[in-house]
């Protein structure tokens, strides 16, 4: 029978590697230009869209198990972490066949939008193992780990998601 300690171990080193791994090959495919592709010019609208669903079903997910609804909780996190390995690929997609979009906007405006940008992009990347680790916990059973760590994952999680939106907001106007 595999103890709580057993599933935290066997995905440890998986949380490591992923959380290593997906900015690297994000960062590496970014540069990456597929030589006479359409550009998917379409994507960034769906995927500012999956941000905005994920970041709905996360408070979902929040308002489920602060009312005991477990498997619902369960079932709107995994769709949120599904959302995103989707968000994840198609805006991969869309820069292996798109050139980048520069933000057009001067002064405070600019600013504004480099603050959230950055913020976006670093939390994005110290997002993947929070979520993870967070899963495993759940996984594990270690429910009074997991709720701790949740308090943490949430409110980052969620401002990526809703950042997503505002950065795919602001930068829209300037889309060849």
């Amino acid at each position: 029978m595999e103890t709580t300690n057993d599933v935290e171990k066997k995905y440890k080193l998986w949380i490591i590697l992923l959380s290593i791994a997906i900015p690297l090959v994000v960062a590496i495919l970014f540069r990456v230009k597929i030589e006479g592709a359409t550009p998917l010019m379409f994507l960034p609208p769906i995927y500012a869209t999956i941000n905005g669903i994920t970041a709905v079903l996360l408070i979902a997910a929040v308002i489920a198990i602060k009312n005991k609804k477990v498997k619902l909780h369960e079932n709107l996190m995994k769709t949120c972490i599904g959302l995103s390995v989707a968000f994840l690929g198609m805006y991969v997609a869309y820069h292996m066949t798109s050139e980048s979009t520069s933000f057009g906007g001067e002064g405070i405006i600019k600013s504004i939008y480099l603050f959230i940008l950055i913020t976006h992009i670093v939390l994005s990347i110290a997002i993947i193992p929070l979520v993870l680790i967070t899963y495993v916990k759940a996984l594990a059973k270690r429910f009074d780990k997991h709720k701790k760590i949740a308090k943490i994952t949430f409110p980052i999680w969620l401002y990526v998601a809703i950042t997503g939106v505002v950065v795919y907001v602001m930068i829209s106007p300037y889309y060849a």
